[in-house]
This record gives C-alpha cells, sequence and structure tokens, in this order.
C-alpha cells in the first residue's frame, strides 16, 4: 500500500508538471463514473503516452478494441490529422452509448466510428468491407481473446503499424505457469502468439502507477 501510495503521488507530479489542465478528459472520467463504468480506463498519463506515440507514427487510421467510455479514443482521436479516422470495437451498447456522448463533448466525433458487439465478430465484418491499412492499433478489451485480436490486427494493418496491447502483466501474475486466472492465461497466449509470429518486432514495458502494477506490449508489423 505504501508503495501505491507513492506510485499515485508519483503520477500526480508528473500530470501536475506536464500536462495542462483538461476539464475535458476530467469531465469524461466524471460522466463514466457516475453512469458506473468499471473505473478501468488508462490513467491521463498513459492516455498521454498513448496520443504522443500515435503522432509519432504520423497516424491516419486508427483501430482501437475495447472503448468502454471513450476516454483512451479521444486522446487517440486528438493525434489524428483532420482527415484521419479512428475505429473503435465495443461489446457493450450502454459504454457506445455514453462513448459517443464523450467523443462529442470532446469534439472529436466526426473522426470516430464505434462499431457495436463483440470484438472478435467485428474484427472480420473490417475485413469484409475494406476497412484495412490502419497504421496504429490499441487493444485494450478482454484479455481472454488477445491473441485473436493480435491475429486480425495483423490482417488489416499497413507494414510498419504498431499495436499497443494494454494489462499484459497482470500485477506481475503473467509468469504463473500454473495460474488458472483467464485474463493471465489470455495475457500468456498474447505473448506466445508475439514470440512466433515472425509478421511483428516487439517488446514489454512493465508499469506502476495510479493503475496499479501492469504494463503493454507494443511492437512494429515488418
Amino acid at each position: 500500500m505504501k508503495d501505491k501510495n507513492k506510485w499515485n503521488q508519483v503520477d500526480e507530479y508528473f500530470s501536475s508538471m506536464l500536462h495542462a489542465n483538461d476539464e475535458v478528459m476530467e469531465e469524461v472520467l466524471k460522466e463514466n463514473a457516475a453512469a458506473s463504468l468499471p473505473p478501468i480506463d488508462v490513467s491521463p498519463l498513459q492516455g498521454k503516452f498513448l496520443h504522443l506515440l500515435a503522432r509519432l507514427k504520423g497516424a491516419k487510421k486508427i483501430l482501437e478494441i475495447g472503448t468502454l467510455g471513450g476516454y483512451s479514443t479521444i486522446w487517440l482521436a486528438r493525434a489524428l490529422p483532420s482527415d484521419g479516422r479512428l475505429i473503435t470495437l465495443e461489446y457493450e451498447k450502454k459504454h457506445a452509448d455514453i462513448a459517443r456522448q464523450n467523443l462529442k463533448r470532446a469534439g472529436v466525433e466526426s473522426k470516430v466510428e464505434i462499431m457495436v458487439g463483440p470484438a472478435i465478430d467485428s474484427l472480420p465484418k473490417l475485413k469484409e468491407k475494406g476497412e484495412i491499412d490502419f497504421d496504429f492499433v490499441f487493444i485494450d478489451a478482454d484479455k481472454v481473446n488477445n491473441a485473436n485480436y493480435l491475429a486480425w490486427a495483423l490482417k488489416v494493418c499497413r507494414s510498419g503499424a504498431v499495436i499497443i496491447g494494454d494489462n499484459v502483466v497482470r500485477n506481475g501474475n503473467v509468469i504463473d505457469t500454473a495460474t488458472s486466472d483467464e485474463s493471465v492465461l489470455g495475457s500468456r497466449e498474447f505473448i506466445d502468439l508475439l514470440s512466433k509470429e515472425e509478421r511483428i518486432d516487439s517488446t514489454a514495458i512493465q508499469t506502476v502507477g495510479s493503475k496499479g502494477y501492469d504494463g503493454f506490449v507494443m511492437g512494429i508489423v515488418k
């Protein structure tokens, strides 16, 4: 607990020093909480990190798997040029409805399309509709299907695309070979696929902060 308190304080310090006051994003988090959405959004620092990565990539077409209330969606949409586009996949209609309100509040609704339903069903539909050539992908949905999401992402990405997979450390439990936790097993399957997949060059980073102890995978499609 002492360590987590310090992690929170460090996050607050960096946010206060490096982030301008953003009333819109604060309102988004408040709206999500008021609607009883699970408090599993990325942290403000993580959201800005995703934003900067998308800008560094020069992303013009982004795929997000897992919308929730649209907090990370807004960070990513803000990184797009005026003619950029983001498609985000969300299982729960309630979450998607709240996300649409938040996207409008942030002024990025014209750049974003939300597809409602199981992502594992929506991803084949993307390919059928010719929605390919994504240059940035953020995977942050149910962890059980992470490997399946990665496999589909590789089908709809262009060469050089950046793929980010969130919450892969699972409080360190990703190394537990005897686990029965489905989310941990999903993370391990995700990492197993990355270790064998020759089409992507990847690494993993452990993180601590206001979201606890976790981490993410980042890869570049060859």
